[in-house]
């Protein structure tokens, strides 16, 4: 997983990995959410990688939009 940069400084996001058709959210260093296109949407997903990509408002998009549209957690 790669460290999630938060650039806003204030998010539980801590970790993500890019999938094909989806994508795995760690939250503080705990809990992975592994969203993907099935659970959540292409666009939604689409969405998630490029602000994870950005640094920062996976989280607030998360809890505003996708809220529990995940396929697993750990």
């Amino acid at each position: 997983m790669q460290r999630y940069r938060n650039l806003e400084g204030h998010s539980g996001v801590t970790a993500y990995e890019v999938r094909d058709d989806g994508i795995r959210v760690e939250f503080n260093h705990d809990t992975v959410y592994l969203y993907t296109y099935a659970s959540a949407g292409k666009r939604v997903i689409d969405k998630m990688k490029k602000l994870a990509g950005a640094g920062k408002g996976l989280s607030t998009y998360i809890s505003r939009t996708v809220k529990d549209k995940f396929e697993k957690r750990s």
